[in-house]
């Protein structure tokens, strides 16, 4: 069952609590780094992906506003701050500190929330590959099961001068591309294929793993790309050592065939991710999608794989809270109508702002979105991917908890809404 709050005198539940918390950041007291350092994966350090999980499982991203803050400025160049940097020094009221018994606890606006833990502790980050490249920045361990490769090469989209408003990766790889200076160095084949060995057989930390590269402007390559990445890991670890799903995420071909290689080469599920359903908003919003791929090949590639694959292996991402909570359902409900899974990822104000803002959407928001993903997800049981849930998305926990709230022999499928 959903954990319930109180949260400034209202009662909330654990999805709402995570959407809150992610989108507004905590402030992380040190004593909470020294105590729990050896316990659980907690680190002064905003690349190693912190995360809380409540007393009901649900795994929520934790940004230290504080650490955070120190890391955009030594990364992004002071005109790129902005309003961004007023957000974060205007702080949070969130704050985790440790409690009198001695456990982490999470409050607001000083009074007491929950007590949180934190996934097993890893040695995860402190490792390298035989070629000498570092785990920390070419992967993360997401919450309690998942291993993500969040941009094994940069975005080409971006490099040309339209990324995604939202993207903190494709706004560094923007800025280099202006200032004509090249892109760090992105992990080999067998790079990936050790950090998963590392992560799903030795340390056994993670079920499900993720792969996202950049977008490219020859997505026809890019698929090859990603299955030689899966080729390189069954040689050398055998695919069938992953207990869960491997998530591919990719641009859209034009010949929604040529994604037949990824799930030929071992992908359980591929992406193919629209971000904004309010076209209006996905010219301004993501500009690179929509002037180098248009949204019609990314539904053409969606619906190719649903209709090859089965319900629930095509998947889009959304970015939840750039847009109208009601658009944002529109597109998930017309989606799962095509048998099409929705990814519903929490938009984290900290990196770039998105239409000249900084600041999420409040608890009414993420309310109506939670709401009626739960009802999309009993209409059409259409199953989003992941297991325990990610970090910064709804998708996994309004599935988990779908049957809580709403009988499912009430809710009927509905009409197919306009594609908009």
């Amino acid at each position: 069952m959903l954990g319930r709050y109180q949260l400034g005198g209202e009662e909330v539940d654990s999805l709402e609590l995570k959407s809150l918390l992610v989108t507004n950041g905590v402030k992380v007291s040190n004593e909470v780094y020294q105590e729990f350092a050896g316990e659980g994966r907690i680190y002064p350090d905003p690349l190693k992906c912190n995360c809380v999980i409540f007393p009901d499982d649900t795994v929520a991203q934790l940004t230290d506003v504080a650490l955070h803050l120190r890391y955009l400025k030594q990364a992004m160049s002071l005109d790129s701050l902005g309003s961004v940097g007023t957000l974060l020094q205007a702080g949070s009221a969130f704050e985790l500190k440790v409690s009198t018994a001695g456990r982490p606890l999470l409050t607001y606006k000083g009074a007491d929330v929950t007590d949180v833990r934190f996934p097993p502790p890893s040695r995860f980050y402190d490792q390298k590959t035989s070629e000498g490249l570092p785990f920390l920045g070419n992967a993360v361990l997401q919450g309690i099961d998942t291993l993500s490769f969040q941009c094994l090469w940069p975005c080409e989209y971006a490099r040309a001068g339209f990324p995604c408003q939202f993207c903190y990766s494709g706004g560094i790889s923007w800025r280099l591309a202006k200032k004509h200076m090249p892109e760090p160095s992105v992990p080999t084949l067998r790079d990936v294929a050790e950090i998963y060995v590392y992560a799903v057989r030795e340390e056994k930390q993670a079920r499900v793993v993720q792969v996202t590269g950049g977008s490219t402007l020859d997505p026809e390559a890019e698929c090859g790309r990603i299955r030689r990445i899966l080729e390189e890991i069954d040689s050398f670890a055998g695919l069938s050592s992953l207990e869960g799903e491997m998530l591919i995420y990719t641009s859209p071909p034009r010949e929604p065939k040529t994604i037949d290689q990824v799930f030929d080469a071992g992908a359980d599920r591929v992406a193919c991710s629209l971000e904004v359903w309010d076209e209006k908003l996905a010219s301004f919003i993501i500009p690179g999608k929509i002037r180098f791929a248009g949204r019609e090949r990314f539904l053409n590639c969606l619906k190719y794989i649903s209709r090859e694959y089965g319900p629930g292996k095509a998947c889009s991402s959304f970015v939840v809270g750039v847009g109208p909570a009601e658009s944002f359902l529109e597109g998930a409900e017309y989606l799962a109508t095509q048998g099409i899974a929705t990814i519903a990822s929490l938009w984290i104000p900290f990196g770039r702002p998105v239409m000249g803002k900084s600041r999420a959407p409040g608890l009414d928001y993420y309310r109506k979105v939670k709401e009626g993903l739960m009802q999309i997800n009993c209409r059409y049981g259409v199953e989003p991917p992941g297991e325990k849930g990610f970090n910064v998305c709804l998708c996994r926990d309004a599935w988990n908890h779908r049957s809580e709230k709403y009988d499912l022999g009430n809710l009927r499928p509905s009409s197919s809404p306009s594609n908009k």
